[in-house]
């Protein structure tokens, strides 16, 4: 299956890089560009891409607001999934387009190899973000979440999960993969990796990005 890809950032040289890079490999076609959020939603309803590689600061439109109205408007099997590019990893747009339903970020000097890895995991429905890196986004700017007035409904969608699924969320929220989650509790990374399942879908989420996010934004855990 072609995964099908736009491109969206306000610099001509960056796109050509990144369709160069993208245009390279079999299951992987570029089928638009946008240089500004506004253009980015357009060509996202028109073209139905399966992942949108958004820059976070352009003109008319930023990325956090582009990446929320196409998360926003799901039709058809869903928005695409949208990867956050960014020239500081620790860019406080960042946080703001995770918590906007973006599947993660990568850097603008990723190397090629990652950049093609990354468009895969997403397509597949994963996260690229490693959960501590994510965490460490969420601690630097803190100031932007409402940790200070816990969220109550998602208080009430927590309620539904288990004990042991509530524990596994607050452990992937501190940053720990898989298999530190299943050697801290004892169990398989199979058993772990069911437990966050049901965790997402018990919760609505898409990944293990929003995961953290919601835990931040219900006050399940706080920064720091």
């Amino acid at each position: 299956m072609t995964i099908r890809v736009l491109l969206v950032d306000d610099q001509p040289l960056l796109r050509t890089g990144f369709r160069l890079i993208l245009a390279s490999e079999d299951d992987l076609e570029v089928v638009g560009e946008a240089a500004d959020g506004e253009v980015a939603f357009a060509q996202a309803q028109a073209l139905s891409p399966d992942v949108v590689l958004m820059d976070i600061r352009m003109p008319r439109l930023d990325g956090v607001e582009a990446t929320r109205r196409i998360v926003a408007a799901r039709g058809g099997d869903g928005p695409p999934r949208v990867l956050v590019l960014t020239t500081y990893d620790l860019d406080e747009y960042v946080v703001e387009a995770l918590r906007a339903g973006a599947s993660g970020f990568l850097l603008k000097d990723t190397p090629a190899e990652r950049l093609v890895d990354a468009v895969r995991v997403v397509a597949g429905g994963e996260a690229v973000v490693a959960p501590a890196v994510t965490r460490r986004l969420l601690d630097r700017f803190a100031r932007l979440l409402p940790a200070s007035h816990p969220d109550a409904g998602g208080n009430a969608a927590a309620e539904t999960l288990t004990d042991r699924e509530h524990e596994v969320l607050l452990l992937v929220a501190r940053g720990m993969s898989n298999a530190e989650i299943a050697a801290a509790l004892v169990v398989s990374e199979t058993t772990v990796k069911t437990h966050v399942s049901n965790v997402l879908t018990k919760l609505g989420l898409r990944d293990r990005v929003q995961a953290v996010v919601f835990a931040y934004e219900a006050g399940l855990v706080t920064p720091g």
